[in-house]
């Protein structure tokens, strides 16, 4: 469901999987007593470069300032096949994991199956990240190798997006260029170097070139 989908009638898009996510989260979110929900694919319009740029450049800084966040696990239908999401092997949910106050997790038919702080141990099996990050512990008392670590086997759809949802975990604003390919994961690099002595960020090497310049997380 995009920005372009939402708007106007929403007749002709009442019976497609993506709208009934949306509606279930505002119902959930009402039920909580919030009156806005804000949810990146319809929220952003990704027509508009100067939105979509402001947009992926703030993320971090929205998902921490918000009452709750809502993660909701399609491929989920029990607490016992949570470790198993393939969300947690999306690049853009790196920072959804590590950036809000409170998270709370859904099901596929939107039951809660446990927060952040109730499910951290298992999350910090499956993910590397300490439990002490996931508490929002700042995120200055680790190294950038380490935090990059976290991102190794992570996948996204563009390749530029491999760098672009790092941002916020490293407090980096820069312009996104797609087309630019692994450049984008340079300039990451470059603009993280302006702001830290931290020489633990090329602390890392690949064995496959072309993971590598795709921007995928340092191994240690």
């Amino acid at each position: 469901m995009s920005f372009q989908d939402i708007q106007g009638s929403h007749g002709l898009v009442t019976e497609r999987a993506g709208y009934k996510k949306i509606e279930d989260c505002c119902a959930q979110a009402l039920a909580a007593g919030f009156p806005y929900v804000w949810i990146d694919t319809c929220c952003i319009d990704k027509t508009n470069s100067t939105e979509l740029s402001e947009a992926i450049n703030s993320m971090f800084r929205w998902y921490q300032e918000a009452g709750t966040c809502y993660t909701y696990l399609a491929d989920v239908s029990s607490v016992k096949e949570f470790a198993a999401s393939r969300w947690f092997k999306r690049g853009w949910t790196l920072q959804e994991l590590i950036a809000p106050t409170h998270l709370l997790f859904f099901d596929s038919q939107w039951t809660e199956i446990g927060s952040r702080a109730s499910l951290g141990e298992v999350i910090t099996k499956v993910t590397g990240i300490p439990f002490t990050v996931l508490m929002n512990s700042p995120l200055e008392e680790h190294c950038i190798a380490e935090i990059m670590s976290w991102a190794a086997g992570r996948q996204t759809t563009r390749i530029e997006d491999r760098a672009y949802s790092l941002l916020g975990l490293f407090r980096i604003s820069m312009p996104l260029i797609y087309g630019e390919g692994g450049k984008a994961f340079t300039r990451l690099q470059m603009e993280i170097m302006k702001t830290t002595t931290d020489h633990s960020l090329f602390a890392w090497y690949s064995t496959d070139l072309e993971y590598m310049i795709g921007g995928h997380s340092p191994i240690l």
